[in-house]
C-alpha cells in the first residue's frame, strides 16, 4: 500500500535561499523516500539547486527526466555527428529527426540568450550521481514514443496545427526575459513549446504530460523495487511536480505493466493507407479511359499528370535549395512515385541530395546550431536535406491532388 508523505524538510538539506525556493515535494512509497525537485530546463538557478542537493550527501541515487537516448546525447556520448542521414531517409525517420531538431532549437534558442546549455540542470544531476558513485536512474519514456504517442493522440485535422505550432518555435525571433524563463517552472519543455493548442487539446497534454508523469511514476517503483530505507532524489521538470507526486504516493498500478503499456503505440487506422493506392487506381483508370477514347486523349492526360506532379515536386526541391541535379530527379520520380506509394518522392530526392551533397563532420557538428534559425537550416547540407524531402514530398502530394481533378475534368 502506498505510504504518505514524509517530513524531512528542505532546511535538512540546505538553508541557502535559492534552493528554498525551488518547487519540492517529499514521499514514501514501499518503505523508499523520493524528494522530487521541479526545475525548468533553462535556468542557472535550477542548476545550482540540484548540485547543492545532489552534494549534500543525503542521497542514495539520483533520477532525471530523461531516457537513454536523451541522456547520450546530453552526455555527448552520441552527436549528431554521427547522424546516417541515408539510414533516416531509408527507414521514413526523416519527419522525426526534423521534430527532434526542431524541439531542441526552440530549447536552445531561448538557452543561448543567458549563456546555459538546455538541460545543464539534467546534466548536472547525472554528473553528479558519476562524482558521488551513486546510481543514476533515468525514468523518462523514450522522446520517439512520446511524439509519435502524441501525433496520433490528436485528430487527423488537428495535427497541421501541431506541425505549426513546432514550426513557429523554432523559427521565432521573440526573445524571452529571464523571468518568463523561471516560469517554466509551471510548465514542461514539451507542452511549453505547444503552449496554446496544448490548453485547447486534452488528448494532446495527456500524452505529453499525464502520460510521462504516470510513466516516470511507475519506473522509479521499478528502479527502487529492493531500495526500502533508501533515499533518492528525483530531478524533473516543474510541470510534472504535482502529477508525479500523486501517482507516485497513490497508483495501485504495477510498475511493469503500466511502463509496458505507456510504451506501445496504438494501431495506426488502417484506412489512411489504403488512400494513396486508391488515388493511384483512379488515376490509371483515368489513362486508360482516356487511351480507350483516343490516343491523343490518353497522352493528353498522361502529360497532365507527368508534367503537373513533376513541376510541382520540383518546386519544392527548388524551394528547399536542393542541387539542380536533385531538382531534376524530383521532376522524373514524382510522377512514378506517385503511382508506387510504397516509395515517396521525398525518398528518392533525399538520397539524391545526400549523395551530390554529403554533410561534412563540421556540418554535422554545427547542426544543433544551424537548427535555430530559418537560414542555418536552408544553409547546413544536413537539414537541407531534410527540407528537400519535406518539400519535394509536398509539391508531389500537392501535384497528385491538383493533376488527379485536372485528369477526370478532361475525362467529363
Amino acid at each position: 500500500m502506498p505510504d504518505s508523505d514524509t517530513s524531512i524538510t528542505t532546511e535538512q538539506l540546505t538553508h541557502k535561499q535559492g534552493l528554498n525556493e525551488q518547487p519540492i515535494r517529499e514521499i514514501t512509497r514501499d518503505g523508499v523516500h523520493y524528494v522530487l525537485l521541479g526545475t525548468a530546463h533553462v535556468s542557472r538557478t535550477s542548476v545550482e539547486a540540484v548540485t547543492e542537493m545532489a552534494d549534500s550527501g543525503k542521497f542514495d541515487a539520483i533520477a532525471v527526466e530523461l531516457c537513454p537516448a536523451r541522456h547520450q546525447a546530453l552526455s555527448k556520448q552520441q552527436q549528431w555527428k554521427e547522424m546516417d542521414l541515408y539510414r533516416i531517409i531509408r527507414e521514413k525517420k526523416a519527419g522525426l529527426v526534423m521534430a527532434s531538431l526542431a524541439l531542441g532549437a526552440y530549447q536552445r534558442r531561448i538557452a543561448e540568450q543567458f549563456g546555459i546549455e538546455p538541460g545543464a540542470e539534467l546534466k548536472a544531476a547525472s554528473d553528479a550521481a558519476i562524482a558521488h558513485d551513486i546510481p543514476l536512474q533515468l525514468i523518462d519514456r523514450d522522446l520517439a514514443i512520446t511524439l509519435k504517442r502524441s501525433y496520433r493522440a490528436v485528430p487527423w485535422y488537428k495535427r497541421m496545427m501541431l506541425t505549426t505550432g513546432l514550426v513557429m518555435s523554432t523559427v521565432s525571433s521573440d526573445e524571452i526575459d529571464e523571468g518568463q524563463i523561471e516560469k517554466l517552472k509551471e510548465g514542461d519543455i514539451l507542452e511549453s513549446t505547444f503552449t496554446e493548442f496544448a490548453e485547447q487539446s486534452p488528448e494532446l497534454y495527456e500524452a505529453l504530460i499525464a502520460e510521462r508523469d504516470r510513466f516516470m511514476a511507475a519506473r522509479l517503483r521499478q528502479e527502487n523495487l529492493n531500495n526500502a530505507g533508501k533515499c533518492i532524489l528525483v530531478v524533473i521538470g516543474a510541470g510534472h511536480l504535482e502529477g508525479l507526486a500523486s501517482y507516485l504516493k497513490s497508483d495501485p498500478a504495477d510498475p511493469q505493466s503500466e511502463v509496458e503499456a505507456l510504451s506501445k503505440l496504438a494501431p495506426a487506422a488502417r484506412w489512411p493507407k489504403f488512400v494513396p493506392w486508391v488515388i493511384a487506381t483512379l488515376v490509371i483508370t483515368g489513362f486508360w479511359l482516356g487511351f480507350s477514347r483516343s490516343p491523343e486523349l490518353g497522352w493528353e492526360l498522361v502529360t497532365l499528370w507527368v508534367v503537373i506532379n513533376g513541376s510541382l515536386a520540383a518546386l519544392g526541391a527548388l524551394i528547399a535549395r536542393g542541387h539542380p541535379l536533385t531538382i531534376l530527379s524530383a521532376m522524373v520520380a514524382a510522377p512514378l512515385t506517385s503511382l508506387n506509394p510504397a516509395i515517396a518522392a521525398g525518398m528518392v530526392t533525399g538520397v539524391v541530395e545526400s549523395w551530390l551533397r554529403k554533410p561534412k563532420v563540421s556540418d554535422l557538428e554545427r547542426l544543433r546550431d544551424d537548427a535555430t534559425t530559418v537560414k542555418g537550416w536552408f544553409k547546413n547540407p544536413a537539414t537541407r536535406i531534410l527540407l528537400v524531402f519535406f518539400f519535394s514530398n509536398l509539391g508531389s502530394g500537392i501535384g497528385t491532388w491538383v493533376a488527379g481533378f485536372r485528369i477526370f475534368d478532361a475525362l467529363s
